[in-house]
């Protein structure tokens, strides 16, 4: 599921990840540093640590400081963003190894501009980018191979946890619920045979 993220969205999961611990390891804060090869590593690390600490998605923000969570702004502009003579966004996709739908939203806080990359867990095997798998420990990406003990305990969640029992989007407004489920066609495909449709259970709305 591919939810729209508008500015209050944007504004409440910001506001959300300034209140977490300096040491969440399915969340990391940047200033301008863009990288692309960094980015990259760190789209496999915070997925795969999402996975780890049971989280639907990992976020890399630009714009905010590491230590003290304060709004600085960033200069970072990752629609102009290139690799070479290729679009960041499509560099990274292509060295990603399990095409995962990871976005980039731009949005301001207090007038300074922000950038937040979401990037949705793991599911059925490690994220790798450029052929190395990676993970946080702590604060900090490491490789996934130099933690044997993660990996495994990595695996076991894979296997623990059927995809389609995982959350499809969170922080959903109500509002947004049957659009995202297309729920007029749902109707259609689950017409009775005396024309009649089923109803919306209570409990859905």
């Amino acid at each position: 599921m591919n939810a729209e993220r508008n500015e209050a969205y944007l504004a409440g999961l910001l506001r959300e990840l300034r209140k977490l611990p300096n040491e969440t390891e399915w969340v990391e804060f940047k200033a301008n540093y863009a990288d692309p090869h960094e980015i990259g590593e760190y789209i496999s690390a915070l997925s795969n640590a999402a996975a780890f600490c049971g989280k639907t998605n990992g976020y890399l923000v630009w714009g905010v400081d590491d230590g003290t969570h304060d709004v600085t702004g960033t200069a970072f502009r990752p629609e102009l963003a290139r690799k070479g003579n290729e679009e960041l966004e499509s560099w990274l996709l292509r060295l990603t190894n399990s095409r995962i739908h990871f976005r980039f939203h731009r949005t301001e806080s207090d007038g300074k501009p922000i950038v937040i990359l979401e990037i949705p867990r793991a599911t059925n095997y490690p994220v790798s980018f450029s052929g190395q798998q990676f993970i946080r420990v702590g604060a900090y990406k490491k490789k996934l191979k130099d933690f044997p003990e993660k990996e495994r305990a990595l695996w076991r969640i894979f296997d623990a946890v059927p995809f389609e029992d995982l959350p499809a989007a969170e922080r959903v407004p109500d509002e947004e619920v049957l659009r995202l489920l297309d729920y007029p066609a749902m109707r259609l495909s689950g017409r009775h045979c005396d024309g009649t449709y089923p109803s919306i259970p209570s409990w859905f709305i």
